[in-house]
């Protein structure tokens, strides 16, 4: 019986710095009261949710040779991911980002590609595609995969019986691979800067209806404080987003993909899982760094219960 979570695609290693209203002067020092390093990323940010959240998880992705991938590995590891599928790519830098967080949530951040753009899928990738309950593949832009590789693996999983789910790095050919890949998705989960880009529609209804009509069964895009707008056959389902402070909102896109599975993995129906999802982002965006102040399901489908939510934005 299948079971479990495959997450392919970008991972990448987080230092953050909060708060940060502005750079110092040369040689002087500012000091700030939270200062991280963690592994994130579309799909590695994506496992280490979902691992936090029960999700039995495993990582196709790649890092470098340096100190910074194997302090992610270990992190991985530490989180019982299984990173059997996890390259390491010699003599590269794995991918970092540097992300300066003001007090109000807004980010600056300085990126170095790495050894993500490396990730190469391989027959154990496909044989794991094909073994699991769900593929989350978020490796749209990879310049190893984009063009077929991706779109294959989408489509083993899918044929063996896997939900796919997709969400993307926003690059210059995004929107090629999209329509190699969406054939084989169920739920595209795009932030809604990126579907409005990419569609090139003035509304978010009619960039859903754009990616549907691209071969995604569903679509459901992650609005920040207004929430997220499911587009589906039915129709649209606006889901409020609760009402907190944001403290960083780095991970939260990745923290609601993971949070849509794991509700989805234990029985809900969709409409209760995109609601558990908004919670998860939002305990997400209520600390600093991947997990933010997320601690587990339980927890969360308790932050569920009872944080109040915002006004849906019709």
């Amino acid at each position: 019986m299948a079971e479990g979570l495959l997450c392919v695609g970008l991972g990448t290693v987080d230092i953050l710095a909060r708060p940060v209203e502005s750079l110092p002067e040369t040689e002087a020092v500012e000091f700030v009261d939270a200062l991280r390093l963690d592994p994130a990323g579309t799909a590695g940010g994506m496992a280490i949710v979902a691992s936090c959240l029960g999700v039995r998880t495993r990582l196709c992705s790649a890092v470098g040779d340096d100190a910074t991938g194997k302090l992610a590995r270990l992190v991985y590891q530490e989180r019982g991911i299984d990173v059997s599928l996890l390259a390491t790519v010699p003599d590269m830098p794995t991918s970092t980002t540097l992300i300066a967080i003001k007090r109000d949530g807004r980010r600056s951040r300085f990126h170095l590609h790495g050894a993500s753009l490396k990730l190469e899928l391989g027959e154990e990738a496909f044989a794991a595609a094909r073994s699991v309950k769900y593929l989350h593949y978020g490796a749209i832009g990879a310049p190893q995969l984009d063009g077929g590789a991706g779109a294959e693996l989408a489509a083993a999983a899918r044929k063996a019986g896997a939900l796919v789910t997709c969400d993307m790095v926003l690059r210059p050919n995004g929107l090629e691979e999209l329509r190699r890949v969406l054939p084989f998705v169920d739920f595209f989960m795009p932030n809604c800067e990126e579907a409005l880009r990419v569609s090139g529609r003035a509304t978010l209804a009619e960039a859903g209806h754009f990616f549907r009509d691209l071969g995604a069964a569903s679509c459901i895009i992650k609005d920040g404080p207004r929430g997220s707008l499911l587009v589906a056959r039915e129709g649209c389902t606006r889901v409020p987003a609760h009402m907190i402070e944001p403290v960083d909102t780095t991970s939260c896109g990745d923290s609601y993909c993971a949070g849509l599975i794991a509700a989805l993995d234990r029985g809900r129906p969709l409409s209760e899982a995109c609601r558990f999802a908004s919670a998860v982002a939002a305990l997400v965006a209520s600390g600093v760094g991947t997990l933010g102040l997320l601690e587990g399901f339980e927890q969360a489908d308790e932050f569920r219960r009872r944080t109040p939510l915002r006004e849906v934005r019709r």
